[in-house]
């Protein structure tokens, strides 16, 4: 059976300290993350301005091209939440759309036309509804972020989807990674609804990032 996938979504404001602080200190975890062994981490940063999310996207990932250059084997893979252009700008591996972004085609087409990217994009798409996603299946996405799956301790009043969701969510012929309220006490569950992973921010950025993906690989 195959060890679950992982994926970190980052979020520098739940770190303490001022801006310069907490940009530092997402990549130290980015850092601890590939070393980890997760398989990818998604740079969410929505509020920030294109050029300072193209700053930070760039030097996350020299960070992975460093520890790419120690180590051969090290797979983590970059991705960059709903900015194709600055994906190719700083030569991430792909990118992470909303539901409602555009199509995973598109994002394909644009990345085969511009020069010097690398050759195979991976493209992950958020959504909400099984018929999410089929679609994203049928539009040749790599992998769904099926969310939220429990209440988030942040948003209480959420409606999660459930497990029972998460099943029906799980019949296309497309992994997908349970996200949403995932601890280490639900996650096994997740699994044996169909998931193929876990996405997650507050599990890999609060807790000791290696004890969690021990466990998680031991699913």
């Amino acid at each position: 059976m195959p060890q679950p996938i992982l994926y970190y979504i980052s979020d520098r404001t739940q770190f303490p300290g001022d801006e310069s602080t907490r940009r530092r200190q997402l990549l130290a975890r980015i850092r601890e993350a590939a070393h980890a062994g997760l398989d990818y981490i998604q740079l969410r940063e929505k509020d920030l301005p294109a050029r300072q999310l193209e700053r930070l996207a760039a030097e996350a990932m020299g960070i992975l091209c460093e520890l790419r250059n120690q180590n051969r084997e090290l797979t983590t893979k970059l991705l960059i939440n709903s900015r194709t252009d600055i994906a190719l700008a700083v030569g991430a591996d792909g990118v992470q759309l909303r539901s409602d972004d555009v199509s995973p085609v598109e994002v394909r087409r644009i990345w085969q036309c511009s020069a010097g990217a690398p050759a195979r994009v991976t493209v992950t798409v958020s959504c909400h509804k099984a018929e999410e996603v089929r679609q994203a299946a049928s539009d040749g996405a790599d992998l769904a972020l099926f969310a939220p799956v429990f209440e988030k301790k942040d948003r209480p009043g959420t409606h999660p989807a459930g497990l029972e969701d998460l099943r029906r969510a799980c019949q296309f012929e497309i992994p997908v990674l349970a996200l949403g309220g995932i601890t280490l006490e639900n996650a096994a569950a997740c699994v044996a609804a169909g998931a193929a992973g876990i996405a997650a921010i507050r599990l890999f950025q609060e807790n000791d990032i290696r004890e969690v993906v021990r466990r998680l690989r031991a699913l």
